[in-house]
């Protein structure tokens, strides 16, 4: 989902960057009052930039991979992650060539607001309605990592409307190409979060709250 260098119009990618500028200050600001957990947010960050740069190309400059938001969400809670997002963004951009700088805004919404809180919000949901704590996990991780894609889908569309459809047109051209990768990809990812959740878990000297019934299953 990463949008390339100079795929979005400059007064797009200013807007982006007004919009991610409140979760990303309150998400710093969470980061440097979670340092107890520091070993957890470096597991966050080190997830969401190996799975983020397990990159394939995609439609109109952008780029098809795993989110690795849920790992973050589910560990730290989806304020802390556009600020890891930020410096994984920033990393990917400036070193590998993946993303750009002024898209960053855009991606840091798309995978620190969009993706992290709609995995929060159904994660909660799937679990205040009595789902076992894997399914609740895996179906929060797949949608959010499909909502990571939506979001970009949208960015992408408003900047290159269909000439006969429009935004609306655009996006669903956008979101039926990603959908192609995306679904088994997001399957695996789901299948994988539940894995390495158990795995930080079962390691001893976590506690998560509502996860704490998984130790040595």
């Amino acid at each position: 989902m990463h949008i390339s260098e100079g795929f979005l119009p400059l007064t797009h990618a200013a807007a982006w960057t007004l919009a991610s500028a409140p979760f990303l200050a309150h998400g710093i600001s969470k980061l440097n009052g979670a340092r107890d957990n520091r070993y957890l947010l470096a597991a966050s960050a080190g997830y969401l930039f190996t799975l983020t740069a397990l990159k394939l190309p995609s439609v109109a400059g952008s780029s098809s991979h795993p989110t690795g938001v849920a790992l973050g969400t589910v560990l730290a809670g989806p304020a802390v992650m556009p600020a890891l997002s930020l410096i994984v963004l920033l990393f990917q951009a400036l070193l590998t060539a993946h993303g750009g700088l002024t898209t960053l805004g855009a991606n840091v919404f798309a995978l620190g607001v969009a993706g992290p809180w709609t995995t929060w919000l159904l994660w909660r949901l799937a679990a205040r309605f009595g789902l076992g704590d894997r399914p609740a996990i895996a179906l929060a991780t797949a949608i959010g990592s499909l909502a990571t894609y939506a979001c970009t889908s949208l960015q992408l569309a408003l900047a290159h409307p269909d000439p006969s459809g429009g935004v609306a047109g655009a996006f669903l051209k956008f979101a039926a190409v990603f959908s192609v990768t995306q679904f088994p990809v997001a399957v695996i990812e789901s299948l994988f979060t539940i894995a390495v959740v158990r795995a930080i878990v079962n390691s001893g000297g976590v506690r998560i709250a509502g996860l704490e019934a998984w130790a040595q299953r």
